[in-house]
């Protein structure tokens, strides 16, 4: 029988103890703090990267604003990469096209002798005015009597004939004749402020390139001794010496046709050297 609302009311009093009271809302404060956790984590994240960048020096400065020791220092190879080429910038001046002007170091001898070794095995070796101004250029004042009588036994008639051209370098009417000496590394021994000797490890190009030529061009491989002495101004060469190899294993690639061995020569220069 439902209650009319006219009838008394009546309430229940619960003990103090037993009084219910409002829970604290433990589903609200926790999802803030969490938030604060992670706001704390970020900001010290962002602090300690702050901190490393401002420590961690910037690749290539040098402590004396450019230009110091640590610009010069060789880089460390990789493991099994051999000497790594140091950071020597390549001379500025040059002498009958051959650079000269090498600074009076241990890298600069190197340089001096691998550029001397490109042009004791160029084409113009093979002609006789230009030869005697290579070898005026590049030896040592000194010896350059014996150089030059050396080289010009070297670079006989049957030498020329060997190679396919005349006494003057000059190939047979449609083909060019290819001498390019390409060094691959170096390494010195005895160095001194006076003198020191550096082996040049080489490959070379030689032949004539062309439609119909007997001598095509092949490659090979020997390493130059160069002495070195320094004259008051530069290194110069002394003395030389050259022995076949090391020769790696040859690649399983074909041949260029005489076409397109023309057209690299004829469109591919070579090269100056320093380290």
């Amino acid at each position: 029988m439902p209650l009319s609302d006219d009838q008394p009311h009546t309430r229940t009093r619960l003990p103090v103890g037993e009084q219910s009271s409002p829970q604290p809302s433990y589903r609200q404060s926790r999802p803030l703090r969490a938030l604060l956790t992670v706001l704390v984590v970020v900001t010290l994240l962002v602090v300690a990267i702050a901190i490393a960048n401002r420590v961690k020096p910037e690749a290539g400065a040098s402590g004396s604003g450019g230009g110091g020791s640590a610009d010069r220092a060789t880089p460390s190879a990789a493991s099994g990469a051999g000497p790594a080429p140091s950071g020597d910038q390549p001379v500025g001046t040059t002498a009958n096209g051959i650079p000269t002007g090498y600074p009076r170091t241990e890298p600069g001898a190197q340089s001096a002798a691998t550029n001397y070794a490109v042009a004791i095995g160029s084409a113009d070796m093979f002609r006789t005015d230009s030869r005697h101004g290579i070898v005026a250029t590049i030896a040592d004042p000194g010896a350059l009597a014996g150089l030059q009588s050396r080289l010009d036994q070297g670079f006989s008639p049957e030498t020329a004939a060997r190679f396919g051209v005349d006494t003057q370098g000059r190939s047979p009417k449609g083909l060019t004749f290819v001498s390019r000496t390409i060094p691959v590394g170096t390494k010195s021994s005895g160095y001194t402020a006076d003198s020191v000797k550096v082996e040049v490890w080489c490959t070379g190009l030689f032949g004539l390139a062309g439609e119909g030529s007997v001598k095509p061009v092949s490659e090979e491989w020997f390493t130059l001794s160069i002495s070195l002495r320094w004259t008051g101004t530069d290194w110069k060469l002394s003395d030389y010496s050259r022995v076949a190899g090391p020769a790696p294993v040859p690649p399983d690639q074909q041949a260029a046709t005489a076409e397109e061995i023309t057209g690299v020569v004829e469109q591919f220069g070579g090269f100056h050297y320093a380290r």
